[in-house]
Formats: C-alpha cells, structure tokens, sequence
C-alpha cells in the first residue's frame, strides 16, 4: 500500500520513522512518500519537504511566516491528490496538519493521526474537526483517551513511542561515549535549547549565562540536526562549551543534570532518570496570547513531565522567571541536593508506569493496516 505520511519537527521525524520502520514489517510492499526529516529519510521513500524549512515557533512568527505556509499547504494537496495513497498519516504538528486532514477527507482519503495534538490545552473546538475529518486517532498519553471520550470520540491508546526509542538505544559506557565525543571527565550538565532556530536563539543565551557557576561540570550542548553549527557557535562565543550533534539520547544516557527547553525534550530527559530544570521564553506577543487561550483548569504546568503527572516533578522556569539567577539556583537543587535528585528519580518511575508499556510504533502500524483492511 502507498502512504502519505507528514511530520513537520524533529520529534514527529523521529516517531514517523519508527512508524514507517514497523509499517514495512506489517506490509512487505509499503511505499511512503512523506513531509519530514532525515530519519524519516532513512526508511526509505521520496522526501517532499525537509521540516526546518517548515518549522515557525509561536503566534508572531506563524503570522510573519503565513505567505510561506499558505504556498506549503497548498503544494501538500495537489502532491497528495498526484500520488494517491491508501492512506494520510498526520504526525503531530497540528496548524498544518488539521488543515490537510479536512481536504484529505473531503477528497476521499482515509486520514489517520499520529500523536494527537494539544486539543486538551487549548482550541477544544479542533476536536470537532478531527472527530469529522480523521478516520482513527492513535494517542500516546494516558489522559487523551478519556479527554476525546467526552466528546463521544473513541481513540486508541498506544502507549508513548519515546519508552521504545530509550530500550532500543545500544549500550554505551560513559568513557567511551566522552572519547568518542571529545569531552571531558567532568560530570555532565546538558543543555538542550530546542529544534528550531527562533527558540535556540532565545533560551541557550541564558542557559549559558549560568556556566561560571559550576566549575566542576563541563556544559554539553545537544545539537539539532537540522541546525547548522554557525549558530551554535555564534551564540557559544568564547566559552569552552562542546557540542554533540544527532546523539541526543546518549548524550542523556551520560549526563548529571540537565536544562531543557519545553517540549518533547522534557519528557525524554526524565525518561533517562536525568534532573532537570524545564526553560520556556517565548516573544512577547506569542506568550500573552497563549496566556489568554489555554485552558488554566487543565493546564497548570509548561512540561509534559509534570502535565503527566499532575503535580510538580520537575521545576518549570517560565518567561521572566527565567533569569540567570533563578536558574543557578534551581541547578544547584538539582546537582547538590542529593535527596531532591532522588525525590525526583523516585516520581520519573512513577512517570514511566503511567505511560504504558512498549511497542507504541508497532501497535500503531498494526492498527493502521488493521483499519486499512476491514
């Protein structure tokens, strides 16, 4: 069978690719022509759009940006309706992917969705559109199931595709991951700024404004792999930081403590047992109307980790509480305070039960081609 598959962030990347990796397993004559990233790019198919030519961050830039995405959305139709695929599988990145999925559906393709968006957090009125629009929604959060039930929705349960990417990982002892990647002896403190160039630009600036503080860790970089080194290089400057590209995982593996920016990355750190300090500065503009659109009786926290869990995990560091000094002083909390660091491993067990078991990719691919044949 033919599938469209679109992932518009390295996140969606690294999950479609598993899915497309199972999908060949369960249907030997899978063919893919997909929206996404190198990985994706791995297993095979003809690549439409690489997603750092896709990926805008925040209601301004969306609007700055809205001529470029308007031309994407419009190539994305007429490519689907050339290639005729079996099915359209939507991965995450939900401005974009909504709107494909209604000319999808209205075209007569079946629509399948990948990861649900944030319906629960804000814009409630997208679940009309994907209860009328997506054939089968496969979500990977324990509280989504019975969100989408109010709404007389069924959904299927997956489980968290990231609990996978960390089994599969080989394993690697700490000394030769440190030789491979030039690095030093001392203890880990892993930065990871984000994907795309608008949020790196903002949040590495004051997460490196805290290095001087901590003189008996060495500061490791998580480079994105669709970020060209020029910038990082820009914003490090003079500072002895090192950078490690495409290894974010086993950079994870090796490492102390760790600042985040929210997103996905919060929840892979914690799946890694890695203290953390979760980072958000957004624009101005994009943070006050997102203040006034989210749904303050579900959401109470920025990270996934702590939205999972209900109650604070971890520390989240938020617009303008995110200043150098409250930052040194959170990582202090995290690598000094010896009974905080365990408090916090103790609930990251607690996080990991809640998400379900293995094999989220699988039982999608299953369900898929399951749906795809009644």
């Amino acid at each position: 069978m033919k599938y469209y598959i679109i992932a518009g962030e390295a996140s969606g990347d690294l999950h479609a690719s598993n899915l497309m990796k199972e999908m060949k397993i369960q249907d030997s004559s899978a063919q893919f022509r997909f929206w996404g990233g190198d990985l994706m790019q791995q297993q095979g198919g003809e690549l439409v759009k690489h997603y750092r030519d896709l990926a805008f961050m925040g209601f301004a830039e969306v609007i700055a940006n809205l001529t470029t995405i308007l031309k994407n959305i419009k190539l994305c139709k007429k490519d689907i309706v050339g290639y005729k695929p079996d099915a359209v599988i939507l991965v995450d990145y939900p401005g974009f992917n909504l709107r494909i999925a209604e000319f999808a559906h209205n075209a007569g393709f079946k629509v399948f969705y990948y990861i649900s968006p944030q319906v629960w957090a804000w814009k409630k009125s997208r679940v009309y559109k994907i209860r009328k629009f997506v054939d089968r929604m496969f979500v990977i959060l324990p509280f989504e199931k019975e969100f989408y039930a109010k709404y007389d929705y069924d959904v299927d349960f997956v489980g968290h595709p990231l609990l996978d990417m960390i089994n599969q990982l080989p394993e690697e002892k700490s000394n030769d991951f440190a030789k491979a990647n030039h690095l030093k002896k001392e203890p880990i403190i892993a930065l990871l700024p984000g994907s795309r160039k608008q949020e790196i630009k903002k949040m590495l600036s004051v997460m490196l404004s805290v290095t001087e503080y901590f003189p008996d860790y060495q500061f490791v970089i998580a480079g994105a792999p669709s970020i060209e080194k020029e910038l990082y290089t820009e914003i490090v400057g003079s500072k002895d930081i090192s950078i490690v590209y495409n290894r974010t995982h086993e950079l994870l593996r090796n490492t102390y403590a760790a600042l985040v920016t929210s997103g996905t990355a919060t929840l892979e750190t914690a799946l890694f047992e890695v203290p953390e300090v979760v980072c958000y500065k957004g624009s101005y503009i994009s943070y006050s109307i997102a203040k006034m659109v989210i749904d303050k009786d579900i959401i109470k926290y920025i990270s996934l980790v702590n939205l999972i869990m209900d109650k604070e995990i971890v520390k989240e560091l938020i617009q303008s509480e995110l200043t150098t000094k409250n930052l040194t002083s959170e990582l202090r909390k995290i690598t000094e305070d010896k009974s905080n660091r365990k408090r916090i491993k103790e609930d990251y067990i607690k996080l990991k039960e809640k998400l379900g078991g293995q094999g989220a990719s699988k039982k999608t691919a299953e369900l898929i081609i399951g749906y795809l044949k009644e």
